[in-house]
């Protein structure tokens, strides 16, 4: 799992052995240490509502991002169109928007006919 934050843009991508994981009903994390400073944990799992979410403090996250879309996602692979969500914030210019997808470059590879 691959985490990339820029601004308020939280993009997580995942290859096609962990969608498998995640759709079998696994949990993905992943674990980054900042050197000596502090460590951050990001978790991420389907869950049966129809919108993401975001819990957990600053050094231990949890993404739940609901199970159908992602399947509904996984039936149209390989694709280059991720899922989108809006986590809303205390204001609006606190909005996070999360954006998900799969290594389409795994996805071709392991999908298509050599």
């Amino acid at each position: 799992m691959k985490l990339q934050i820029d601004g308020q843009r939280l993009r997580v991508r995942i290859d096609e052995d962990e969608l498998a994981s995640l759709l079998a009903g696994g949990m993905l994390e992943v674990r980054t240490q900042f050197a000596s400073v502090f460590a951050i944990r990001c978790a991420l799992r389907l869950t049966t509502g129809d919108d993401a979410a975001l819990e957990g403090s600053a050094d231990a996250w949890r993404l739940d991002l609901p199970d159908t879309a992602v399947r509904a996602h996984a039936a149209r692979l390989p694709t280059r169109e991720g899922l989108r969500f809006a986590l809303p914030g205390k204001g609006d210019s606190d909005t996070l928007e999360l954006l998900f997808d799969v290594d389409v470059r795994d996805s071709v590879r392991r999908r298509r006919p050599a």
